[in-house]
């Protein structure tokens, strides 16, 4: 589920869902969910095309 709202623009759901599934802080969510989004643009390059820098535009935590 993670990886399918990953490919969507919004952040925000998906870090929530991290945090809550592994109990860690905002800015490890953080973390593994760009790390996770970065193995996705490798595996699936056609779904997930922005670059980290691209993607994370706008978002501020």
């Amino acid at each position: 589920m993670i990886a399918l709202r990953a490919a969507a623009p919004r952040r925000r759901c998906p870090i929530k869902t991290i945090q809550e599934a592994t109990g860690c802080t905002l800015h490890e969510a953080l973390d593994l969910f760009a790390q996770r989004y970065e193995e996705l643009r490798r595996d699936r390059p056609a779904d997930f095309q922005l670059s980290r820098e691209e993607y994370g535009q706008g978002f501020y935590s």
